[in-house]
């Protein structure tokens, strides 16, 4: 198996409860056999079956179906356990780290989700039917060594060149499965970067591209698909064979050993119950190993994933110790490198707090690249940035920042739900909420959508650009985080919204410190200190 560094994933341990039903359905196929042989046994000498017979055959049977039924709900336990855990690693590095990696989102959308997502079927039905398969074919040898020793020994031969054909398909069928993933999140990331850039490609008439763009990556999607499907159908022609080669020499011998046709003499005196029973267990020899193979393609998954996920946390740096608040931060000469290799700066700054301070200059000049850079999402190429005489350390002071950027991310859910985060703060900040809400002049927008309870999704639906920014603003504020980022704060707002919110932004300044960029005028005016970024 594919097993990525245990100090940046979860381990995916087998889960023993699943496994011990998935034996315990082995358990119960050899009562149901051998209640079927003493029946056989019984009407052959009396004419009937005894009670032991059905009894046997009632309580296998029912044994069977509660174990299958219990080996679901436990492995599927145990996968949710494990999807919980990797969400949990995933997460917090992808979002606070995907602007500095330059990953498109969809590709970082996929290994959240679909690739969390594949990691199911390995973990509630692969591992534990792989460790109840290395021990379901013994049980079934030992239970039928004392009707058949010969039979049990058939049936052990024909396991050893099954275990070598499937050692050497299992390599294959994990570099295509990798290949096959790595397909898949260039085809997802490709498709959401279109989708969400498709006024511009309509714009630009260039449809047609993106279209040969998005076909060649999907056919190449089909490919390596197909290549892992044809590993899978190998595998599980390889396994047909055994089992059927097993199942044959096993009816055969008995045939010829009951009828006296073997060719040499006979190793032991067979019955009919005897052989019943033998031949009756002979499918079951090989039947957790073809459950295994029809849970191949769900290793081939969840193992890419999971060398994908451990992949890309691989790349991600540990976040920064937390550092205090500092009363000074000084930049000298920092110039900001972008992925793409753009330069922005020098930039020299000091910023006292508490205290307004303002990043101004021409739009596309590095503003915003500046409040990025402060918590980590773009690298500081040149330069030197302290917080109180020492060295700064980007993205050490997340836990105290209150950010409110020119996007402002929204969840689906209430409107309180989305300024404040906690749960358990929610209703007792209610009528803190409503206060700010109307400092910010959003009293009317809330007052028209039912108020605090009132729906939102992830797009904003019906909230003009404005009103989103504000509750950006009103969430950053309510934080009581005692440093505020904050991005174009009013822009896209009347005059008189943007005086409440300079009013504000004053109030906060008295306590707080707070950066913000902008090409307000008038809150330029009110600053403690300007930084012009040049373009």
């Amino acid at each position: 198996m594919i097993k990525p560094p245990a100090s940046l994933l979860p381990p995916t341990k087998v889960d023993a409860r699943a496994a011990l039903w998935w034996l315990g359905d082995s358990l119960g196929a050899i009562a149901l056999a051998g209640g079927i042989a003493l029946a056989v046994e019984s009407h052959a000498s009396n004419g009937h079956a005894n009670a032991l017979s059905l009894m046997l055959i009632i309580t296998g049977g029912c044994f069977r179906a509660m174990s299958i039924l219990r080996a679901g709900v436990a492995g599927q336990a145990a996968a949710q356990r494990l999807q919980a855990m990797l969400r949990r690693a995933l997460h917090a590095p992808l979002l606070r780290s995907r602007t500095a990696r330059g990953q498109l989102v969809g590709e970082d959308m996929h290994l959240a989700v679909d690739a969390v997502a594949h990691v199911e079927g390995l973990a509630a039905t692969f591992l534990p039917l792989r460790m109840a398969s290395s021990l379901s074919p013994l049980l079934v040898a030992l239970a039928v060594a004392p009707a058949s020793w010969v039979i049990s020994l058939i049936l052990l031969a024909t396991l050893v060149p099954f275990i070598l054909a499937m050692a050497l398909a299992g390599g294959a069928a994990a570099r295509q499965a990798a290949a096959q993933h790595q397909a898949l999140s260039r085809l997802s990331g490709l498709f959401v970067d279109r989708l969400r850039a498709l006024p511009m490609v309509l714009s630009f008439a260039a449809e047609e591209r993106v279209t040969r763009h998005l076909g060649g990556a999907a056919r190449d999607v089909a490919r390596r698909t197909m290549a892992v499907l044809g590993i899978a159908f190998a595998s599980s022609a390889i396994l047909e064979f055994f089992a059927a080669l097993s199942v044959a020499l096993v009816a055969v011998y008995c045939g010829f050993s009951l009828l006296g046709l073997l060719p040499f003499p006979a190793p032991e005196h067979l019955t009919l119950p005897r052989a019943f029973y033998a031949l009756a267990l002979a499918h079951e020899f090989y039947l957790a190993m073809r459950r295994l193979a029809a849970a191949y393609h769900d290793k081939q998954q969840g193992e890419a994933a999971m060398a994908a996920m451990a992949s890309q946390l691989a790349t991600i740096a540990p976040p920064p110790e937390s550092a205090a608040l500092p009363h000074v931060w000084q930049g000298r000469d920092v110039v900001l490198t972008h992925g793409d290799g753009t330069k922005v700066g020098p930039l020299s700054w000091c910023w006292k707090g508490p205290g307004l301070h303002i990043l101004s200059g021409p739009t596309g000049s590095g503003k915003s690249s500046l409040l990025l850079a402060l918590i980590g999402h773009v690298a500081v190429g040149a330069g030197t940035i302290s917080a109180d005489g020492m060295p700064f350390v980007p993205g050490s002071l997340n836990g105290q920042i209150g950010w409110a950027g020119q996007s402002v991310a929204l969840i689906p859910g209430t409107m309180r739900a989305n300024l404040v985060p906690d749960p358990a703060q929610e209703k007792p900040m209610d009528a803190a909420v409503e206060t700010m809400l109307g400092r910010l002049g959003l009293d009317a927008m809330l007052a028209a959508r039912g108020g605090l309870d009132a729906m939102i999704d992830h797009r904003g639906s019906g909230l003009s650009g404005g009103e989103r920014r504000r509750i950006g603003l009103a969430r950053a504020f309510l934080s009581a985080r005692p440093l505020l980022l904050l991005d174009e704060p009013t822009a896209d707002l009347d005059e008189h919204t943007a005086r409440e919110v300079r009013a504000a932004l004053a109030d906060m300044a008295r306590t707080r410190m707070v950066i913000a960029a902008s090409h307000d005028a008038a809150l330029i005016a009110m600053a403690s200190s300007v930084c012009e970024v040049a373009a």
